[in-house]
């Protein structure tokens, strides 16, 4: 691990820990001991009482399962949705290319995106239900989705918005959902490890970056972007967090924090000298993105193009936000645009290590075979 982390990290946990061992409540869960059982207030201010300890668990909605596995808890998940049930040729989500064995092998208890049958559910009788979904998407979830579940199956629901690390009001609904978690599988010290971890990357990013003066600050692209499916060149991120990371300016932040499709005519117009492009547009027509910079003739003319200056990353979204990927991709496109800065990194290795330590094993190259090796890559136009 870089000494720079280890030190920022080693701090961090320290806090964390005495605040952990000094209180009795935590931000946001309120939770009180009665015997074999605490109750606790979930992200959306419901208060639910589950058993302690917590032996096994579903989770409902995109991205529940990523964080389980954070929190090491993997092995108490006991059914799961069809999206991680069903086979796919190309597998964007590294913990589930490490974890496949395990997940396919457990019952069905819903679709995808929190479409969950009550009556599976009650067959597989978990001790509660972890229910999770991106706010202001299609895919959120809410307080009364969360109460119909658990009046239908007289299974407790624990409920929480996923979160990313966009920006500080969608960071702060990550970390407290991390934290609730982690409050109810009696991971607490492993919550705090992983906000402490991810809190020393972002850090090292900044003390690598944070000086670099606006003019020169590269002009920059994300597009491609998976935002539930694979798209084309249009789709991108305005406040996509490796370029905030790494203080790189992009071309597409005017836009708002959200998800965004822009026109062509747009990017043609900004003409960004690095243009990045999510490696999971190629699973869409005529390799999405991909093939468009290859035979638009108004894409052909941008000038990163024409200079071979266009880099392939790895997937962003994919059942909700890869935060690991976004981790590792900064590195890369930080060692791309600012060679010098990122000269003690090589970026496929600190994905691995970013992997190991959310994920519990590498998987770099299991992910990016996926996608013929594109990521962390110059891609031939």
């Amino acid at each position: 691990m870089n000494s720079r982390i280890l030190i920022i990290l080693c701090g961090a946990v320290l806090l964390s820990l005495l605040a952990v061992a000094g209180c009795t409540t935590d931000a946001g869960t309120d939770q009180t001991t009665a015997g074999s059982e605490i109750t606790i207030t979930d992200g959306f201010g419901r208060s639910i009482t589950v058993p302690s300890p917590v032996e096994s668990i579903l989770c409902s909605g995109s991205g529940g399962v990523r964080y389980a596995v954070y929190l090491e808890s993997v092995d108490r998940i006991t059914g799961v949705d069809s999206q991680d049930k069903n086979y796919r040729e190309i597998e964007g989500r590294p913990y589930a290319l490490i974890h496949r064995d395990h997940l396919m092998t457990l019952p069905l208890f819903g679709e995808l995106r929190g479409k969950d049958d009550p009556e599976k559910v009650i067959a597989i009788a978990p001790d509660l239900v972890f229910k999770t979904g991106s706010t202001g998407t299609s895919y959120a979830t809410s307080g009364p989705e969360a109460d119909l579940l658990q009046q239908k199956t007289g299974v407790p629901v624990v409920a929480f918005p996923y979160g990313s690390l966009r920006n500080d009001d969608e960071k702060r609904e990550m970390y407290d959902g991390l934290r609730l978690m982690g409050a109810v599988l009696g991971k607490e010290a492993r919550a705090e490890a992983v906000i402490a971890y991810i809190e020393a990357t972002m850090a090292d990013l900044e003390s690598r970056t944070g000086d670099i003066p606006a003019a020169d600050q590269k002009r920059v692209y994300i597009g491609g972007v998976s935002s539930a499916g694979a798209h084309g060149i249009i789709s991108t991120e305005p406040a996509y967090p490796p370029f905030l990371w790494v203080h790189a300016d992009n071309v597409a932040a005017g836009l708002g924090p959200a998800h965004a499709d822009v026109a062509k005519e747009a990017i043609v117009d900004w003409d960004p000298e690095y243009i990045f492009i999510d490696v999971n547009t190629m699973t869409s027509d005529d390799e999405g993105a991909i093939g468009q910079l290859k035979h638009d003739p108004a894409l052909k003319g941008l000038t990163a193009v024409k200079e071979g200056r266009v880099y392939g990353v790895l997937p962003y979204n994919f059942y909700n936000v890869n935060h690991g990927t976004v981790l590792a991709d900064a590195y890369f496109i930080g060692k791309v645009l600012y060679p010098d800065r990122f000269a003690d990194i090589d970026p496929s290795e600190k994905a691995d290590e970013i992997y190991s330590f959310l994920l519990g094993a590498p998987a770099f190259e299991l992910l990016n075979s996926q996608y013929g090796n594109l990521g962390f890559s110059q891609i031939p136009i």
